[in-house]
């Protein structure tokens, strides 16, 4: 899959405790059906057999949508799995490992939390977008770092790569992020945590439109 211009849209993310192995797949497949623009698969167990062949099936899923997947962490699974990208955080290997690794065409995300001066590190190193995040009370971490509108305006002043919020989103908190310069609203819970995840994906989507 070639490189999207743009990243733009809803980011739905999976979770391993939100969706059963089984119905993996037809959840994903009904966030896209809603309107999700890019996928990551996010799991943090050790068995890598199944990860592996989850991930192979959801990108064979998202080639179908013409939607990129993402992997979470994991750069050698995500060339295993001949997925889009990978996104890494501070914890994860390099970003220069994962470029030599995956090649100028894979897509690769960076967490920058709520510190400008990562953004800028990671877009001098040619990362394709940044997030930013939590911007609100997060259900998947509720301890997690918590990020400001403010720093969001700053960042779109001064980033030309796409950004990225994340943390706790949800369609009625979400206008003021996207009027803060969010090009990508990367949800986990507010997707896969919904009885219709089409529909819960589908109000997201309607904010892009």
């Amino acid at each position: 899959m070639s490189k999207p211009v743009s990243c733009h849209g809803l980011y739905a993310i999976t979770d391993a405790q939100l969706i059963p192995d089984k119905q993996l797949t037809a959840a994903v497949e009904q966030a896209l059906r809603g309107g999700a623009r890019l996928i990551q698969y996010r799991d943090k167990s050790t068995d890598a057999t199944r990860r592996l062949a989850q991930a192979q099936a959801l990108n064979t899923l998202c080639q179908h949508y013409e939607a990129p997947l993402i992997i979470n962490d994991d750069v050698e699974l995500a060339a295993q799995a001949g997925a889009a990208g990978v996104h890494i955080g501070k914890d994860d290997p390099a970003f220069a490992t994962a470029r030599a690794r995956l090649g100028k065409k894979a897509i690769i995300g960076v967490s920058c939390y709520n510190q400008i001066d990562l953004a800028l590190d990671a877009e001098q190193a040619g990362a394709d977008h940044v997030a930013f995040g939590a911007f609100f009370p997060s259900p998947t971490k509720p301890a997690e770092i918590r990020a400001s509108i403010e720093l969001l305006r700053e960042a779109r002043a001064r980033l030309r790569i796409p950004i990225v919020a994340i943390g706790g989103i949800t369609p009625e908190n979400a206008p003021p992020l996207l009027k803060a310069g969010a090009d990508v609203l990367a949800v986990i819970s507010g997707v896969f945590g919904q009885p219709d995840i089409q529909s819960a994906a589908a109000r997201y989507a309607a904010l892009f439109a």
